[in-house]
């Protein structure tokens, strides 16, 4: 093995989890190896957003956590001041077809690479599914219907029957206990195009605009997004960035391996894992572990992305906090950088009551530090903190 010292770590082709978590949660902006690094909380929605590949914002209110606490006074109103006003985030389909914010400037990129990973198997019956043809009418179907408007769901699916023809509004797609038209399996496909995003709620509904993205040619824009997600996540195996991206798996070993013999990743030696891979000379990693509290929301990006999922939910964590090997369902507790509780929110007006469940009891440090973390929530929320420790939770159903 070979190494090299550096001030924050030490560049090396074999990788702890505990260098490589240390490195994943300073580029995610949620701490800080020492007082010389330069990971420091970003002053930016749009740069939260960035660093963490996107914020899934199925819930809006815990992707806005989720940018706020990696920022330095960053509120939710920030959040929705940079996606409705400054329109430097956009809301819409992402990683894995769900809903996320991501910055504006890079949605060329991301719909060029969401637009080359291919499509899986279609799960709905062979008489409601839609041919290639018809998935492309659809999808310019939905650009023209949404350039220069704001239409809710109702109105866009009379646009797109409209200009394509009845069989897209056959109701033969299961939704909600209820049965969909035909074209809205491809409603995200239309966002990974970059011919639909979120506009501002009308009332209590969603509406959706055409953001007027050039997608970027599909190879380039994959390249791009495979080092993008290595600096954040790395070190990662192609099975890594499948399950991230909800791709084939033989597909991404094949993207992987055309940037290895490009020389734009390289290969480490990772923890169990055995050979991931690092964008090429980024092999500096934290000397020191993790130590500290944090608290993070629903399906935030770091919870979701890191691997081995076993190491970041270790004993009774994988069991409590993930839903059949599932991240993001439950909100966690980290303490030095692994999960070590679950939390719940509830919000009467102003005032922010905040329930944790640690996994075993909490030093009064870590008790200090918990409490510091709720009022930071409470400010992103622009309440007021109230924090109750539940009791230890040990099992699946505690």
């Amino acid at each position: 093995m070979t190494t090299r010292s550096r001030a924050t770590g030490t560049a090396t082709d074999s990788v702890s989890w505990t260098g490589a978590n240390a490195r994943r949660l300073a580029r995610q902006h949620l701490h800080r190896p020492d007082a010389a690094a330069t990971a420091s909380p970003v002053a930016s929605p749009c740069a939260a957003v960035a660093a963490m590949l996107g914020a899934h914002a199925q819930v809006l209110s815990a992707a806005e956590l989720s940018v706020g606490l990696r920022g330095d006074g960053l509120t939710r109103t920030d959040v929705r001041t940079a996606l409705w006003t400054d329109r430097t985030l956009v809301k819409t389909f992402g990683p894995r077809g769900t809903v996320h914010l991501l910055p504006a400037a890079d949605l060329p990129l991301w719909a060029g690479a969401l637009s080359a990973v291919p499509t899986g198997t279609n799960p709905l019956p062979k008489d409601a599914r839609m041919t290639p043809d018809q998935v492309e009418a659809v999808v310019v179907a939905v650009a023209d219907a949404l350039t220069g408007a704001e239409l809710t769901i109702d109105e866009l699916s009379d646009e797109v029957v409209a200009r394509t023809g009845p069989w897209a509004g056959d109701l033969v797609m299961p939704g909600f206990q209820t049965m969909w038209p035909r074209w809205r399996q491809v409603l995200h496909l239309a966002g990974h195009r970059g011919a639909l995003a979120y506009a501002p709620n009308r009332g209590r509904k969603a509406t959706y605009t055409n953001p007027g993205c050039t997608p970027l040619p599909g190879p380039g824009a994959l390249a791009a997004l495979i080092e993008r997600y290595l600096r954040a996540y790395g070190p990662a195996t192609p099975a890594h960035f499948a399950r991230w991206l909800a791709a084939p798996k033989p597909w991404a070993a094949e993207r992987f391996a055309a940037l290895a013999a490009a020389g734009s990743i390289e290969e480490v030696a990772f923890a169990d894992e055995g050979p991931a891979w690092v964008v090429a000379g980024d092999t500096v990693f934290p000397a020191s572990p993790v130590r500290g509290v944090r608290l993070l929301p629903y399906f935030d990006a770091f919870a979701i992305a890191s691997q081995p999922r076993a190491r970041l939910f270790p004993g009774a964590a994988y069991e409590r906090a993930l839903a059949g090997g599932q991240a993001g369902n439950f909100p966690v507790l980290l303490v030095d950088g692994v999960v070590a509780g679950v939390w719940h929110l509830r919000r009467s007006g102003r005032r922010i009551a905040v329930t944790v469940e640690p996994l075993e009891p909490l030093p009064p440090a870590a008790l200090r530090a918990l409490r510091e973390q709720v009022e930071r929530v409470a400010a992103i929320m622009e309440g007021t903190a109230e924090l109750t420790v539940g009791p230890v939770t040990v099992g699946p159903h505690a």
